[in-house]
This record gives C-alpha cells, sequence and structure tokens, in this order.
C-alpha cells in the first residue's frame, strides 16, 4: 500500500515535502497571549502545524511526593513531583478551542496529543485533523484504540519502544480503525544526544509496518532532522520558543525562531537534494561536460601523415573523441591537413 497519509488536505509520505511540526509543549508558560505569539510565530517561520499536548496533572498521574512519583536523576525535571511539573506544564483545556480558532486564521495546522478519554472528546469537538500518540502512550493500547476510532490520521512517536511494543501499538491502531499512520522515531531524553538518534531506525520502521515515517527530535539544534529527511523522514517535529531565557520545563531543548525558520530552510534544500536516483548529466552541469578530457591533434598533422602519441593526446577541453578511442585513433593516417588544437573526430581519419 502507498505509505501516505492526508492531513487537512495535505499529502505526507514519500516523494512530496516533509511536513514539519512545531511543538508548543509547556512553552507557553502558562501566558494565553504568549501561546497566540507562538502559533503566529510557527506561522512565519514555515512550520506546517502546531502540536499541543492537551493533558491535566490529574489525568496523569496523582498528587504524590513519594519516591515513586518524583522525577529522578539525570533530567532538566529532577526533584520535582510528577504531579507538579504537570501542573507546571498543562495547556489549559479553555485556550484550546481558542488557539484552534486562531490556527484556522492563520491558516496552519493545529492538532494534540491527547491522553485520556475526555481529553479525546475535546480534540474531536475541536475538528483537529489529526492526533498525536506520545512515546509514553505507546504501551496504553487502550488509549491508542480508542484514538483510532476517531478515524483521523495517527502520528506515534517510538521513543524507549522496543520492536514488540511498537508492533502492539500499530496492530492496537489497526485493530481500533487506523488507516492512516505515522511513526516517528523518537529519543526520549531531554535533551538527546544526537550519537542516540540512530537515524537508520526511520526506514527499517517504514519497511516493517508499511508506513510513512519521521522523527520527533530533541537534540540540539537542527543538524538531526536534516539528516533524518536524507534517510526517508516524512515528518519532522521539533519544540519551539519564543527565547529560551524565558525559561520553562521544555525551554532548555526548544528552537528559538531564528532557529526554527534555518530548521525549515535545511529540510527544504535537503528534501530537494534527495530527488531520485538518476545517472549521467543533470542540468546544472551542462556546461561543465566541456571540462572532460577528449582526444586533441596537438601539433600539425599533415594529410596521411601516421597520428601517435606525439601528435594527438587527452586533454581539456571536450570537444574531440572520447579517450578510449585513443588505441583506435594510434597508427591510423590523417585523412587532411590538421591544425594544431583541432579537436579529433572520425572524419578526421583516413578509412
Amino acid at each position: 500500500m502507498p505509505r501516505t497519509i492526508t492531513i487537512n488536505g495535505r499529502t505526507i509520505g514519500p516523494s512530496h515535502p516533509t511536513y514539519i511540526v512545531a511543538e508548543m509543549s509547556a512553552n507557553h508558560n502558562q501566558d494565553f497571549d504568549r501561546a497566540i505569539r507562538l502559533l503566529e510565530i510557527a506561522k512565519e517561520v514555515g512550520a506546517d502545524a502546531v502540536k499541543l499536548q492537551t493533558y491535566t496533572a490529574d489525568s496523569l498521574t496523582i498528587d504524590s511526593d513519594r519516591e515513586y512519583f518524583r522525577v529522578g536523576k539525570g533530567t532538566l525535571w529532577e526533584g520535582k513531583t510528577l504531579y507538579g511539573l504537570y501542573q507546571e506544564a498543562f495547556t489549559p483545556w479553555e485556550w484550546q478551542p481558542r488557539l484552534m480558532e486562531v490556527a484556522r486564521q492563520l491558516k496552519i495546522d493545529l492538532f494534540s496529543t491527547p491522553f485520556d478519554e475526555p481529553a479525546i472528546e475535546l480534540l474531536e469537538k475541536m475538528e483537529v485533523p489529526a492526533h498525536k500518540v506520545a512515546s509514553f502512550e505507546m504501551v496504553d493500547l487502550g488509549l491508542i484504540r480508542r484514538v483510532a476510532r476517531t478515524g483521523k490520521p495517527m502520528i506515534m512517536s517510538t521513543g524507549m519502544c522496543t520492536l514488540a511494543e511498537i508492533e502492539d501499538a500499530v496492530n492496537a491502531a489497526r485493530e481500533g480503525g487506523a488507516t492512516d499512520i505515522v511513526l516517528l522515531k523518537c529519543t526520549s531524553a531531554y535533551p538527546a544526544p544526537p550519537e542516540d538518534a540512530n537515524l537508520s531506525t526511520i526506514p527499517h520502521l517504514a519497511e516493517a509496518f508499511d508506513v510513512a515515517t519521521g522523527l520527533s527530535d530533541h537534540t540540539p539544534g537542527h543538524t538531526v532532522p536534516v539528516a533524518a529527511v536524507t534517510l526517508g523522514a516524512c515528518v519532522v517535529e521539533k519544540h519551539f520558543t519564543i527565547s529560551r531565557a524565558d525559561g520553562g520545563p521544555d525551554s532548555a531543548f526548544s528552537l528559538e525562531p531564528d532557529e526554527f525558520k534555518a530548521l525549515v530552510a535545511a529540510v527544504r534544500i535537503a528534501e530537494r537534494a534527495v530527488g531520485r536516483v538518476h545517472y549521467g548529466v543533470a542540468p546544472a552541469e551542462a556546461a561543465s561536460r566541456n571540462f572532460r578530457r577528449s582526444l586533441f591533434v596537438v601539433r600539425d598533422v599533415k594529410a596521411g601523415e601516421l597520428f601517435t602519441a606525439d601528435n594527438v593526446r587527452s586533454i581539456r577541453p571536450g570537444h574531440g573523441l572520447p579517450p578510449k578511442f585513443m588505441t583506435e585513433v594510434l597508427g591510423r593516417r590523417a585523412a587532411e591537413d590538421i591544425a594544431r588544437g583541432t579537436p579529433l573526430t572520425w572524419s578526421l581519419l583516413r578509412s
């Protein structure tokens, strides 16, 4: 089957422009006007879509200070409770329909990651064009089946997942009725080191599950997403913010506007550079053909004179016979007088 999906009339898949998603996440810093500005920035820098997250702290966890509910060492959020982190990071639900109205006015797609049934219901009322399944929810097959029943395209991140877990999730989505699925390679570390990106997984996912694939990226900069496009990524998702200096739970691994704009530009160049399988002369190379070597007469030759290594050489430019014919030329006689600097052609050789 063709590995393409359609979001809001836009075809996404191999041989189509990369679908670039700007992840707002918690970078609104609980300020509605800032969330609006982030939508405007996403449009200005060339993103195709903005993604939200639709949850409450109570839908993800419980308010507990026990060790189980504290973020461990080695993360940006070390020492916080899960409940406190999600309280700080969540996007107020009453904002989201209003953000959708603004997105429609801006003509940029907007969708979200739902984390429970009420979130799905809210997003369906908003008529989002797609749903995202977060890496951490890939083991919640009930949630995946419920998202699939909406009939909307599903973009599923695969961070931390084994191949068997991805298979379970994809099967659950298809059992729920999903036909349009994109799998995103993801490294669920914040930020993620480039050496853990393992982008070679992207084409393997496409082959293993017969789907379009992409990248949800948490590495610094935009080098890794650009590399992903050369390996077949059809979707690139990246966090963005107004300024990392403003702080917030996700700011440290988010791109600022100029950086996101550079990401979009680099991805567009990369997708054009991938092109197609092609041999021979590209249009941009046409003028360069003249700088190839070819056979030239390099000393004046009289009619009837033998061609030798002294009077015929393989040199630039490329107006004469190809150099591979040198052995057929040597020892033959000139059909006429030939001046030094004349490109050798078959008509100058005596039959």
